[in-house]
């Protein structure tokens, strides 16, 4: 690798990570943030790696060198969170993480002295609050969204409860856990950082990743530490007093963060505010109701609103009304664009009179059932299913899927949309049902 230059090294971890399903658009600004987080040497190992989860073994084979050389650079480069590892069938395993959620966000999970975050604070905010094509890339160019918004609990009546779904509940996620993790909040950080601090002083300490993710980063280099459920939960409690939104991995099963967002700092809330009524997430399967009867027309719900969905208008003087308003504030009525809202709950939470409800969508939220589930849909959707097919452990040992992808590369456009849809709502649930019932019994 000596031969390469430096502009090699970091364009070729460029091209790497742009193989994922999840990339990140060329520029100088992404150039000078991978200079920040990668130094040459340790860009020219990454941009070797495969996308594919791999062993010490393959490592090895791939730098050229021992295996103890192998392990103490993949450490190192785990120590970073520019690697996650996990352990799969009694073996080590390492996977590089996604820009987002992934490496962008672990930078700022913590303190650290190692790099400038301030300097890199600014990089961020270059390249995604003003240059906006790694935003656009993230959020809109595929219809299977990155993150799902979850419904805020204690806003939903007895009689609801009864039908939430249980992926559907932020706390169930955090008892079907086997690690949490709880970090710094990455964008409150940068925007803090970068001269844009929280509008609404919102807690720092709520970001929550699980499973291998938060055994990872709690074991190499401390970007969160490991917590109970029940400080877990605690978590949840303090984000909904805050009015902070719950987006987590677009998934049924195990999703690996939930984020407690707000408007002002968060790169998906931003985007539902700027690029309305283009939706960056997955809302809930909720949406609010308003009771005029018991609206006092304060404004509250307009207010906290993270996405401004709500707007405080001129009420109606109704013919059979035997007095006029008793006020200016009673003159009014919030109106909700259904089309943007994200169903999280925070305006009916924050409704003194309780005239906001939140009502079941007429139509489902279709959420993928895992990662696996959820990165080949957005392939997909973005033309890149062959490098899963090819790169990724998922499906090594699945011919039969990889069979069913092949054919879909083959069709010609309008039948590939259409077969991607069948392929979406049916064979991949049930492909993927199946190949779970072969593991565990293994």
């Amino acid at each position: 690798m000596g031969h390469l230059t430096t502009r090699d090294a970091y364009k070729n971890l460029e091209d790497r990570i742009n193989w994922f399903t999840q990339g990140a658009p060329p520029s100088d600004t992404l150039s000078k943030i991978l200079q920040v987080l990668y130094t040459e040497k340790e860009a020219k190992w990454a941009a070797l790696l495969p996308v594919r989860p791999f062993t010490l073994k393959k490592a090895a084979k791939i730098w050229g060198t021992t295996e103890a050389k192998a392990e103490k650079l993949l450490d190192h480069l785990c120590e970073k969170a520019l690697l996650v590892d996990s352990e799969y069938h009694g073996q080590r395993q390492f996977v590089m993480p996604p820009p987002m959620a992934g490496f962008i966000e672990f930078a700022l999970m913590r303190t650290r002295g190692d790099i400038d975050q301030k300097y890199l604070s600014n990089l961020y905010y270059q390249y995604m609050n003003v240059e906006e094509d790694f935003i656009k890339d993230l959020f809109f160019v595929t219809e299977t969204r990155l993150g799902r918004v979850f419904v805020q609990e204690p806003v939903l009546a007895n009689s609801k409860t009864n039908h939430i779904l249980d992926y559907e509940r932020a706390t169930h996620i955090v008892e079907e856990a086997e690690y949490i993790g709880l970090g710094t909040c990455y964008c409150r950080h940068k925007m803090y950082h970068a001269g844009h601090p929280c509008e609404i002083d919102a807690p720092w300490d709520v970001c929550l990743t699980f499973d291998n993710v938060a055994r990872s980063l709690a074991e190499h280099g401390g970007y969160a530490r490991l917590i109970s459920k029940e400080e877990a939960k605690d978590a949840l409690e303090r984000s909904y007093a805050s009015n902070l939104v719950q987006i987590g991995e677009n998934v049924r099963e195990h999703p690996a963060f939930i984020c407690n967002c707000c408007g002002c700092c968060c790169e998906a809330l931003q985007a539902a505010r700027h690029f309305s009524p283009m939706q960056p997430v997955a809302t809930t399967n909720y949406i609010p109701h308003v009771s005029l009867k018991q609206c006092i027309g304060c404004g509250k719900c307009a207010n906290v609103c993270p996405i401004l969905a709500i707007s405080m208008e001129k009420r109606k003087q109704e013919p059979a009304q035997e007095k006029p308003f008793d006020n200016a504030k009673q003159a009014k009525k919030p109106v909700i664009d259904t089309e943007i809202c994200l169903g999280c709950g925070v305006c009916a939470r924050n409704c003194p009179t309780g005239a906001i409800k939140l009502e079941r969508r007429p139509v489902q939220i279709i959420t993928p059932v895992n990662s696996t589930h959820r990165f080949v849909l957005q392939a997909i959707e973005k033309g890149t299913l062959q490098n899963l097919i090819f790169d990724n452990q998922a499906f090594a040992n699945h011919r039969a899927m990889a069979a069913v992808f092949g054919t879909i590369l083959k069709l010609p456009p309008m039948k590939q949309s259409l077969a991607s849809k069948q392929f979406k709502s049916v064979y991949l649930d049930k492909l993927l049902s199946l190949q779970k019932k072969k593991t565990d019994k293994r």
